[in-house]
């Protein structure tokens, strides 16, 4: 997307040298103030006055020289306008001078965290579920942010944007808090929680957490780049069914584990049963008729099958009548 943002091309001085210059005006003004005094009370007293008056013009000066000063932080930036007008972005580490008449708003350039609370929302068979995420982002386009969003509405205290940089970003975070739900909402919507029941093998939530993470990445850069905002990473950190179906679907999944054991038990007690009568037969260690093999493998079964232990019954007859 297009950005309106540039560079400061304004003239910037050393603060530490217009700190100088500052300080010694401000002595020299005091002097002449107190030379203009003596003045007065001399014969002389129209020329105390007119030197009296030029000091009171140069502390006002002074004053307003004094406010050119600024200083900025690694990753942070001071966003300037003449009367009204975007001047540029300004981001040089340091300290410096600029014109005072120029407005200036400090904004943070640093990465910021937001971990949102879980939501309710419906996947896609309509299954209400609970799901939040954690998102990293930070300040890519001072411009967009200051006057493409309404900033000075959303902050808690408006008079602080500008002056306190604590304003201004929290008022982004409550937009970024707003788009990240929304975002969420959509994305969820559009998968399934589990595919337990189908078994189509389409992505869903639980199982596809790379590109529903991808896809929710993409759709907050949609909505966030408004706002000059860069999204650097935004994972889902919590994702369960709500509360009224929590209990219903875990017993469900209970359900859905316990017939799967059951499966594998069966697969496994039939093999073995299966490699008990061929090593009987193989082996000519005793012979059966169908009945007596229908019994053992129905025995064995039960063994092998049961939850409780099988209690053995001791045949001491033989075999054939």
């Amino acid at each position: 997307m297009e950005t309106k943002e540039f560079e400061f091309k304004g003239s910037v001085l050393n603060g530490f040298l217009m700190l100088f210059v500052n300080i010694a005006v401000l002595i020299l003004t005091i002097v002449g103030i107190v030379e203009s005094i003596i003045m007065l009370d001399a014969t002389d007293g129209s020329q105390g006055g007119w030197l009296l008056g030029f000091c009171g013009l140069m502390i006002i000066v002074n004053i307003i020289m004094w406010c050119g000063h600024m200083q900025l932080e690694p990753n942070e930036a001071r966003v300037t306008t003449w009367f009204g007008k975007y001047a540029g972005t300004f981001a040089q580490t340091g300290f410096f001078w600029i014109n005072p008449f120029y407005g200036t708003k400090k904004v943070s350039l640093r990465a910021r965290n937001l971990d949102a609370e879980p939501i309710k929302v419906n996947d896609k068979t309509g299954n209400p579920v609970m799901i939040g995420l954690v998102l990293v982002w930070k300040l890519k386009d001072t411009y967009k942010a200051l006057f493409e969003v309404d900033t000075q509405t959303m902050a808690a205290a408006p008079n602080t944007v500008g002056a306190d940089t604590k304003g201004l970003m929290n008022a982004l975070e409550n937009f970024v808090r707003v788009q990240s739900d929304a975002a969420l909402r959509q994305v969820a919507g559009q998968y399934a929680y589990d595919d337990e029941d189908t078994k189509t093998g389409e992505p869903t939530l639980r199982s596809s957490a790379d590109e529903i993470n991808e896809q929710l990445e993409q759709k907050l850069d949609e909505r966030l780049a408004l706002a000059g905002i860069e999204v650097v990473e935004a994972r889902i950190n919590y994702l369960a069914y709500a509360p009224e179906i929590a209990a219903v679907m875990l017993r469900r999944q209970q359900a859905s584990a316990i017939i799967t054991a059951r499966e594998k038990i069966v697969e496994g007690a039939v093999s073995m049963v299966k490699m008990a009568l061929d090593k009987l037969s193989s082996e000519e260690i005793v012979e059966l008729d169908d009945d007596k093999k229908a019994a053992m493998v129905s025995n064995l079964l039960v063994v092998l099958c049961g939850d409780d232990n099988a209690q053995p019954v001791v045949n001491t007859g033989t075999l054939n009548h």
